[in-house]
């Protein structure tokens, strides 16, 4: 769990920690969509907590999902040494696209914020990007991916992949369909 401000007061972070713990959960049940009043009163606080621990509901997304971001991040770092740059690049995609099907409208508000420096979520985003950026750089050099693609543009890509999966859920294969078609798009 992301640790909160320091310097918080010992009940403060009690909240804070609850107030992450049940918008998880929530946002788990219910989709990212899902009401704060919701969450502030699963955790047994009022909003007015809420929103002093979080300003908006993007920050609260940012705190509920640095844990995943960060083993997303701890990935990509591993598979830089991969004998097969495309193939890690495609392994980190999939894990991307994992992540971001977890949580119902996790994709709608990853790509609304990828544009936004402004958003609490682009404290996800701006690391991820240069992660994948990595990658995608490496899968470049070894001629595996055609140059002038853009790291922004292939996690668009994937987010729409997700989202397209999560309104489709009668079909498990569509996201890994929707990504390799995509790929083929990028071979060089």
């Amino acid at each position: 769990m992301p640790n909160p401000p320091a310097g918080m007061r010992a009940d403060a972070r009690r909240n804070h920690d609850r107030l992450v713990t049940e918008a998880r959960a929530t946002f788990a049940q219910n989709g990212t969509d899902a009401s704060l009043e919701d969450v502030a009163k699963r955790a047994g606080v009022g909003i007015g907590t809420l929103y002093r621990h979080f300003p908006n509901r993007h920050a609260l997304l940012n705190a509920v999902f640095a844990d995943a971001v960060s083993d997303l991040l701890t990935r990509s770092r591993e598979l830089l040494d991969a004998s097969n740059p495309c193939t890690a690049l495609v392994e980190w995609l999939r894990a991307v696209i994992t992540h971001a099907s977890e949580y119902r409208g996790l994709s709608r508000a990853l790509m609304s914020a990828s544009h936004d420096d402004a958003s609490a979520l682009a404290q996800c985003s701006g690391p991820m990007r240069e992660a994948g950026s990595a990658l995608l750089t490496r899968a470049q050099q070894a001629g595996s991916v055609r140059t002038g693609v853009a790291i922004g543009d292939l996690l668009q890509l994937t987010n729409a992949i997700a989202l397209a999966a999560e309104e489709t859920p009668g079909d498990p294969e569509l996201a890994d369909r929707l990504l390799a078609l995509t790929l083929r798009g990028l071979k060089a």
